[in-house]
């Protein structure tokens, strides 16, 4: 296990990582940041961790910059999650929402100096997570655009010898047994089973 004692470990990203936190399941929500926080404590409680949720729903990396010094570096973290760019990529293909869409190249570029600030200014490390889409056919568009958006997670995760949690390998694994609509009524928004599928992931990663 990666994570030290005493550290405080930060998610931030949209409502994939929000998921009520800031409501009736407050402070943690009901999703992936909460079932890696219960299940790590459960393994390791001698090493008495602290954990903080910052995601808010609807985010993409622009979102992100103007709040990042209250919530990411503010927060002083020791590990900092960030999973984004479902919405970035989502409103290309939503009617009417598509110049809130955040082209790849200012994706990267956004999300890159985002990272050099709170590693500057906190000497934190990064846990990196794809954004992903539920869909098994690689070949539709949304899907093909994400995983253009996740291989820019991957090579910023190698850039910053960050921990990389592959989401959407971990989503097309189960897609090879069961349909999309198993984890997600949208594709986007898992319910409990795909935030385990997540969570999952995750643990994985942070095994070293």
């Amino acid at each position: 296990m990666l994570l030290g004692a005493g550290q405080r470990i930060v998610f931030i990203g949209d409502s994939i990582t929000d998921c009520g936190r800031r409501d009736a399941a407050a402070p943690y929500g009901v999703g992936y940041p909460s079932l890696v926080r219960a299940f790590v404590d459960a393994r390791h409680p001698e090493r008495e961790l602290t954990w903080v949720n910052r995601g808010i729903s609807g985010n993409t990396v622009r979102d992100l910059t103007a709040r990042w010094d209250a919530d990411a570096i503010g927060e002083r973290p020791d590990w900092l999650s960030v999973m984004i760019g479902i919405n970035d990529i989502w409103r290309a293909f939503t009617p009417g929402r598509e110049a809130e869409a955040v082209p790849i190249d200012e994706y990267e570029r956004t999300l890159r100096t985002l990272l050099r600030r709170a590693v500057d200014a906190t000497g934190c490390r990064l846990v990196l997570a794809d954004p992903f889409l539920i869909e098994a056919d690689v070949d539709e568009p949304q899907r093909a655009e994400t995983d253009r958006y996740a291989a820019v997670v991957a090579a910023l995760a190698k850039d910053f010898e960050a921990v990389h949690v592959a989401t959407q390998a971990a989503f097309d694994r189960v897609l090879r047994h069961s349909p999309s609509s198993r984890w997600a009524d949208d594709r986007v928004h898992p319910g409990l089973p795909g935030h385990a599928v997540i969570a999952d992931a995750f643990l994985t990663a942070l095994a070293g």
